[in-house]
């Protein structure tokens, strides 16, 4: 593994305890004009004001119904679309005020594994070229000392790493299985030895086993190089499997938020209750006896922004005060802070 860590010490940088720190992160795609002559730009708000961190070495999974921004997120952080407003601090450096060379040079620390392992590999590249693209990127901009005979070294060490034979750094992409084409793109996102990776529902695309195999490569790849992860789900087994800490996001905000166990023994926010209620338990028993909680209504449309609470068209417990304040994360008990809800009945019983 000292190979593997040739490059790390060039790109860490800050002492903090959270590597990654995001406040108020906004992202809007404009979503053309409304009104009877078309002045008032309409505007879809994917993420509306979340903020959230992660500390060196933890997981934090991001999970919700499809369509409430997880991706989107993912995105926003890496600057791949550009933030509507908000900061987002990589080892205490804002990367929202980076000017493109700056940020190209902060990007090595934070990587991305994509969703779909068959339109995230370019089927004209080698296997080898894929996993060896970003180091010559890095090294032809004068950010990276490394010599051709030692990228290729890396390119076998890093085959190695994700389970694949080195002789297969020659075979191209549509010859290989799903689960063999998210290992290079994991690869990949380790070849500048970054501190944090996003993986935007790396397993979604898999077989059951293979997303087993692919989850317990992650685990075993961060104990080795002290990885971070912000890992994106809409299975809730699998963000329980791999997660330090959990987030819920609800049509563009963050509801909830604690330790992967916490959460899930005792989730406050009436949609966590409500998700965690629609997942299967593998008794037949308790899968017979338990009671599920039906949400009614359709999601709201994301081109509104609301006064109060986003989900008040559904939560079953709404009062007058949802829907014209909107609540703010706060902690759901005074002896536990770090279980944050955004829930106005769980607030009011602190006062």
């Amino acid at each position: 593994m000292s190979d593997l860590r040739k490059i790390k010490d060039e790109v860490k940088d800050g002492d903090a305890e959270n590597l990654l720190e995001v406040k108020d992160l906004c992202m809007y795609f404009p979503a053309g004009h409304r009104g009877l002559f078309q002045k008032q730009k309409q505007y879809i708000y994917a993420v509306d004001g979340i903020s959230f961190s992660i500390k060196k070495g933890e997981t934090l999974g991001l999970v919700g119904e499809s369509g409430c921004g997880k991706s989107t997120v993912v995105r926003a952080l890496a600057r791949l679309y550009t933030p509507t407003s908000g900061e987002v601090y990589l080892n205490g450096k804002n990367l929202t005020a980076m000017n493109r060379e700056e940020l190209f040079a902060a990007r090595r620390n934070m990587q991305i594994v994509f969703q779909n392992p068959y339109a995230s590999l370019n089927p004209r590249m080698t296997t080898g070229d894929i996993i060896a693209e970003p180091m010559r990127i890095y090294k032809n901009r004068g950010l990276l000392d490394m010599s051709s005979t030692e990228i290729e070294k890396r390119v076998e060490d890093l085959m190695d790493l994700v389970g694949l034979l080195r002789f297969y750094k020659n075979r191209y992409p549509h010859e290989f299985s799903g689960g063999q084409r998210q290992r290079i793109g994991i690869a990949r996102s380790l070849a500048l030895n970054p501190q944090l990776v996003l993986a935007d529902e790396p397993v979604s695309a898999l077989d059951v086993s293979i997303q087993a195999q692919i989850l317990n490569l992650f685990k075993d790849i961060q104990k080795e190089m002290g990885l971070s992860y912000l890992f994106i789900a809409h299975d809730l087994a699998v963000i329980e499997y791999i997660s330090d800490r959990v987030a819920v996001m609800y049509l563009g905000k963050i509801v909830e938020t604690s330790g992967y166990r916490d959460l899930y023994q005792n989730p406050q926010h009436p949609y966590t209750q409500a998700l965690l209620s629609s997942a299967p338990i593998p008794d037949p028993k308790i899968e017979a006896e338990r009671k599920r909680i039906i949400l009614t209504g359709d999601v709201p449309s994301p081109n509104i922004q609301r006064p109060g609470c986003y989900f008040y068209d559904r939560c079953p417990r709404r009062t007058d005060k949802c829907q014209k304040e909107r609540p703010a994360l706060k902690p759901a008990s005074a002896e536990n802070s770090d279980h944050l809800v955004a829930c106005h009945l769980i607030t009011k019983s602190l006062v």
